[in-house]
């Protein structure tokens, strides 16, 4: 493998490391909730509503899923 595609290749699991880690959904919930805000971004009023209620939704799915999972419950 030559120098380039070994550097492309460790900036890649780099940032896959950075961004996704251990917790992939809190990845993924920050990507809906971003994804959310830009889809209202002409409707404000509705935006100041939906996007903290989403995030704080989806962060306390996730914090419940992680407690079970400390506990060894087995997922639905």
């Amino acid at each position: 493998m030559n120098v380039v595609a070994r550097a492309v290749r460790s900036f890649g699991q780099f940032w896959w490391e950075f961004l996704i880690g251990d917790a992939p959904e809190l990845f993924a919930t920050t990507v809906v909730v971003v994804v959310l805000a830009i889809l209202l971004r002409h409707h404000r009023d509705v935006a100041y509503v939906v996007v903290p209620l989403t995030t704080i939704v989806l962060l306390v799915a996730s914090t419940l899923r992680a407690a079970r999972r400390s506990r060894g419950v087995p997922e639905r």
